[in-house]
């Protein structure tokens, strides 16, 4: 009894030190997490950790990149002669379209770009949320409605010189086809006064499927599946077009729509070449109800599929940018 009671004087003399007992009598409430939207990311965009992160993409991520999935990569030429930062606004068909984008990014924007990701999915956990804040850069984005906080820090981050990589789908594409594109990015430019870059990633759901099955991912309003396809090698192609900016009062939905049909252009031009694509006639049109861009031919799944897969043209093939 003597000792317990010396053990007892001993713990409550560490109270000055330590924080103190909590009271049997009171029930202890669960730790709060921040996570999702409260996530604090802005420990990713220091220094060290910007400098860890380039070590790992240029020495780590790109290598596999190359190996995991040949690429041809096309109007690189775009980004020569624009100052950042820009949007980058892509389709997305897997959950590989990030890294592949990222590495095939020159340099001097690889390493200064953040990414908008989808909090419900990607910051529902605490290991998450760390992992792709470090890996990626990325920030939470509510992607399911408007929400003025994530837009408020994409602007912010813009407008602080970090270029943006947007996926306007708001999700992966369920067959590959392009979905309707949402105005964050068209917003975002119109606030920022930045410009908008249109790409379009060809061939990625090969590299890392989308399973058809997945349900909603629970923690948020998102409907991606948490279950993931397995990774095989596969060619893809990444193009680049130039930079586009608002016309003069041009609202965010009409820009969103020309950025739509710029990313459509890009997906003909895989198939046929710079010429062919431009000269096609399917642009966005901006009567309600109008058949949209690159939506794919109204058929079963497995004739969109084919027609969606028709092998790329090899003219003006550029590999992989050496910088």
């Amino acid at each position: 009894m003597a000792g317990t009671g010396i053990r007892a004087r001993m713990r409550a003399a560490r109270f000055p030190l330590a924080s103190p007992p909590w009271p049997t009598t009171v029930e202890r409430p669960d730790p709060e997490r921040k996570v999702g939207l409260d996530y604090d990311h802005e420990w990713s965009r220091r220094y060290p950790v910007r400098l860890a992160r380039a070590m790992v993409m240029d020495n780590i991520t790109r290598p596999a990149a190359r190996l995991l999935a040949p690429a041809t990569v096309r109007g690189i030429e775009h980004l020569e002669h624009v100052d950042g930062p820009v949007i980058f606004a892509a389709n997305h068909a897997s959950h590989i379209d990030t890294p592949l984008l990222l590495t095939t990014l020159p340099v001097e924007f690889r390493h200064r770009t953040v990414v908008a990701a989808a909090s419900d999915y990607f910051f529902d956990r605490t290991w998450k949320s760390v992992l792709w804040s470090f890996a990626l850069a990325a920030i939470p984005i509510e992607r399911s409605k408007v929400n003025r906080r994530s837009a408020d820090t994409a602007a912010e981050l813009i407008e602080d010189g970090w270029s943006l990589v947007i996926f306007p789908e708001g999700g992966r594409s369920p067959d590959g086809w392009t979905q309707p594109f949402r105005g964050g990015a068209a917003y975002l430019a119109r606030r920022t006064g930045r410009p908008v870059v249109p790409v379009y990633l060809h061939g990625t759901r090969h590299v890392l499927p989308k399973k058809p099955d997945g349900g909603p991912a629970p923690g948020g309003s998102g409907t991606e599946s948490r279950r993931a396809g397995r990774l095989r090698r596969s060619p893809i192609a990444v193009l680049f077009g130039a930079p586009m900016t608002p016309d003069e009062g041009e609202n965010a939905h009409r820009f969103s729509e020309r950025v739509e049909a710029a990313v459509a252009t890009l997906a003909r031009e895989v198939h046929t070449d710079w010429w062919q694509a431009r000269r096609s006639v399917s642009p966005v049109s901006p009567r309600p109800g109008a058949e949209r861009a690159h939506r794919g031919p109204e058929a079963a799944a497995w004739r969109r599929a084919w027609a969606l897969d028709d092998p790329p043209a090899r003219a003006r093939r550029q590999e992989w940018p050496d910088v």
